[in-house]
């Protein structure tokens, strides 16, 4: 016998829950910003060229006559600078010299001149070895074509 009701239970009715759990959002949030973080370094790693936007005009030398870093169809390599022409080097001694003339003139031109025939990791070897030894900017040196 029920009296009084005090035995009666009320239960109401739950909606569905609607919650969203965010935790796999926030742990796939934070694995795409390791690989960003990982990956953006080495993307930017490079040797800076600084090549003409349209035909190839005439250089502007400066005061000082540039340092030509030139590479011969073997792979060898040679240094103009100043009144020293085609002086054969290494790359440690291209190194040395380059680093020297950089002190002692920040502002000063190179170019290197390549061999059609000179591999290219040859002439990035060199644009490598240029940028270590201070040189901000790089030119390459052409010849115009044959009409």
């Amino acid at each position: 016998m029920n009296v009084g009701g005090s035995n009666r239970r009320t239960r109401k009715r739950r909606g569905p829950m609607a919650e969203i759990n965010v935790v796999p959002y926030i742990d796939v949030t934070f694995v795409l910003l390791m690989i960003f973080m990982i990956t953006a370094p080495l993307v930017q790693t490079g040797v800076d060229v600084d090549l003409p936007q349209a035909e190839a005009a005439a250089v502007d030398l400066k005061d000082e006559p540039p340092v030509i870093v030139s590479i011969k169809h073997d792979g060898s390599f040679y240094i103009d600078i100043g009144d020293r022409q085609d002086e054969p080097v290494d790359e440690q001694t291209l190194y040395t010299r380059v680093a020297a003339v950089f002190r002692n003139n920040p502002q000063a031109q190179i170019y290197v001149r390549g061999d059609h025939l000179v591999e290219y990791g040859k002439i990035v070897t060199v644009m490598v070895a240029l940028k270590a030894a201070g040189a901000p900017k790089v030119g390459l040196m052409t010849t115009p074509p044959e009409n």
